[in-house]
Parts: structure tokens; sequence; C-alpha cells
């Protein structure tokens, strides 16, 4: 009997142990095998300034750029549930860079999530630059090649503990999640909305912000046709990314397409300001966006339709500011907002545009969790810089001035004023994100 079981316990071990080295096998020669061949693109001056402009449009320094460092060398420490990771050199060095890359390995990593034989780690978005068409990876390939200067900058090695540290779970989870690059397409007669569809869902890979995540870490939605959950709004770092689909109160659902677009371009518009890694976007990226392009992307943004809980979009109420106006400071953080904050964001709630955003309206202030409005005014915030507004301002931290209660009696001012509808902050919501 006993020898039976030890033979059956052997032999469900046997057969384990030959499914783990099959599957090891098998995520091998998937990441030997993956990606296209593409044709040669071309080299030249066009090709370069093309790619440059790409290069803009997908953020590319946002994580291959750090202070201190020449440009694309690499070395953004990034935290993950399994540990650090630190962003490759994508400078056309030889030795530490990708200067040995064939426009086949750059395809090949860019659009398919695979490098050096292994699969990358997601935080690289490739999800959403596989939709990149095959002519525009060839220009940015130009770009990195001949535009970019080579930076002698070794990579950083990750901080990921052994198993976690093994790449060929990573080829599963690419299989599960990640799309194999099809040509881009659209069924719509408006080239405008098609380009903003493609810079969105591609290389503006807006969704690995602002699209909620599921238990494998993968976006939700990687585009408009795998459903509404697509842009729907997400927490990333600790912030709350808001909606960017066209519905409620707690959504753009009020703001004009030449809003959108003027947002992008510089980071405010009447409706509220950029803030916390948004910065970073605006200043890296959107900032040299075509008018055209701009357009385009708020043309398509405007096109998701959403119906929320909300009812309907923003409309402006002046209950709150006559009530301020008449010594009427009953309400609830109304003396702290007085005290605080309305000689910025005045007592009408919509502050001065382009220097303090507005909080009337403001999809990050009306936000079902209100951890972004709570971090801000906890840890403060700057604008960010542009060419049209070079000039930035800051909100000072009120953490050492303000308590946990007090906070969240601003946050729920502000939250329930001037036609705002959102829930009360409670103290222990800002205990935890002041932790």
């Amino acid at each position: 009997m006993k020898t039976t079981t030890r033979n059956v316990l052997l032999g469900a071990g046997a057969a384990a142990l030959a499914g783990v080295l099959a599957l090891f096998g098998a995520t091998r020669w998937s990441d030997t095998h993956a990606g296209a061949q593409p044709q040669a693109g071309r080299g030249d001056a066009a090709a370069i300034a093309r790619g440059a402009y790409l290069a803009r449009l997908g953020d590319c320094a946002a994580c291959h750029s750090v202070a201190g460092q020449p440009a694309f060398a690499g070395g953004l420490r990034m935290e993950t549930p399994i540990g650090a990771i630190y962003t490759s050199n994508i400078t056309p060095d030889r030795r530490y860079g990708i200067g040995n890359y064939t426009l086949a390995d750059f395809d090949r990593a860019l659009r398919y999530g695979v490098a050096g034989g292994h699969t990358l780690y997601p935080a690289m978005p490739y999800s959403a630059y596989s939709r990149t068409t095959p002519e525009d990876v060839a220009a940015l390939y130009a770009y990195f090649m001949r535009g970019v200067q080579p930076a002698a900058v070794p990579e950083r090695d990750n901080e990921i503990p052994f198993p976690l540290s093994m790449r060929w779970p990573l080829t599963v989870w690419r299989w599960v999640f990640a799309p194999t690059p099809q040509p881009f397409a659209l069924d719509t007669g408006d080239a405008v909305l098609r380009r903003g569809a493609y810079i969105v869902e591609g290389l503006g890979h807006c969704g690995d912000c602002h699209t909620p995540r599921g238990p494998g870490l993968q976006v939700r939605a990687l585009a408009a046709a795998d459903g509404p959950a697509f842009l729907s709004g997400a927490l990333i770092d600790g912030w709350h990314a808001p909606s960017l689909r066209n519905g409620d109160r707690t959504t753009i659902g009020a703001w004009s397409e030449q809003q959108i677009a003027e947002f992008l371009r510089t980071g405010s518009n009447v409706h509220g300001m950029a803030f916390a890694s948004m910065n970073e976007v605006v200043a890296n990226s959107t900032q040299y966006v075509t008018a055209d392009d701009a357009l385009a992307v708020a043309r398509y943004l405007k096109s998701l339709k959403d119906d929320g809980p909300g009812a309907g979009a923003f409309a402006y109420d002046p209950a709150t500011s006559t009530a301020l106006r008449k010594g009427d400071a009953g309400a609830r953080g109304a003396l702290l907002y007085l005290d605080n904050c309305a000689a910025c964001h005045r007592p009408d709630g919509k502050g001065y545009a382009g220097v303090f955003p507005a909080l009337a309206g403001n999809p990050a202030v009306v936000a079902a969790q209100p951890d972004s409005v709570v971090r801000i005014v906890l840890a403060g915030m700057q604008t960010a810089r542009t060419a049209a507004t070079p000039a930035q301002f800051t909100m000072p931290s009120f953490a050492e001035r303000l308590s946990d209660e007090e906070v969240a009696d601003i946050a729920s001012f502000v939250r329930a004023s001037w036609g705002n509808r959102a829930a009360p902050v409670a103290a222990r919501d800002v205990a935890r994100l002041r932790r």
C-alpha cells in the first residue's frame, strides 16, 4: 500500500515537473520567436524628425530619462508589487543601450514586449504600443538610432528577489493579457476621430493610468471596443486619475473639444489643472502635440459616451458663493476654506485660469475616491512647466498646519459646494493617506 502511494506521488511529481519544463520551454520558444520582420525604414532627416515627434507622443522620456543623466539613458526606479525595477538605456550606445538593435529587434520590444530573449515587465506599455503602425515604428527607430546621442550608462540591476525574478512567468502574462499586434483599424468615416483613437489607444497609452486594472495587474480595457471600463478612471500611485469618458459630473463631460486640447497643450483650462504625474506627461509629452493632434484626441475622448451615476454634466450652483458673501460660513469646512483656500481658489470656487485651478466642477475634486484632493491639500502641488506657461505656481503643503479632521472638513466642503455633488471625507481617510 505504501509503495503504491509512493509511486502515485512520484508519478504526480514527475508529471508536474514535466509540465513545468514544457511550459518553460514554450515560453522560451515564444520569447525567441516573437515579432515580425518589418521592412527597413527610411533614415533620412524627415524620418528622424517624425520619430522625434512620435517619441514625444509616446512620452518615452518619462520613464527612460532621469535628472542628472543623458536623455534616454534609463535608470528610473519603478516600484512594483514584486520589487523595484529600473528602466533601460535606450540610447544607441552599443554596449549599454540599443545600438546593436535591428529594426526587427526594436519592433519586437516596442510592440511585442520582448527584448534580449525574454518578455519585458508590463511597466513598459507594450500592450498599448502594439497598435503602432509599422511606419511609425520605423520612424521611431530612425530617431533613436540617429537622432539620440549614445550614452555609456550601464543599466541598474532590478531589485526583485528570486524566484520572483524569473522571467518566464511574464511570458505567460503576455500570452493572457497582451494582444498580438494587428493593423490599427477604426470603422469611422471621420479621419480626425480615427487619428485621435490611434493616439489615445496607442502611443499615448492613456489607458495605462486612466483605466482600472484587474487581478493580474492588467489594464482591464485597452480600447473603446473593450467596453466602458476603458478610460473610466483608476487609482495609480496613490492618486486618482479621473475618468476621461464623456459622461457625468465626475468626468470631462462639461469640457469642450477645444478645452480638452487646451489642457493637453498647456496643462490647464477653465475647469482644472494637471497634477501629480500628469504634470510630467504635459511637460514631457502633450505640450508638444500639434494643434490638430490635440483636437483629434479631444474629439475621440468626447466620443466615449458614459452613462455614469451622476445626474448629468456639472452645472454651477451659486448658492455657496452667495452664502459666503453674506457672511454665512456655517457649512462644514466653510470657515477653514475661507482661511486657507479662498484667496487663491476664490469664494466662488472658480479660481484663476492657468494659475489656480477651479474647484467647481473639477473632476479630480468630485471623483468617487477623494484620494487626489486630500493628497493635494496634504502635499501641495505645482503647475506644469510648458512653453505656454513658463512660470510655475506652487500650492503649499498643509500637512503640518491642518489636522486630519480639518483636512477632511475642507475636502468635504469643496466636494459639496458650487454644484459639486460628491460624498464627504472622513478623518480616517485623511489619516490613511497621510501615512
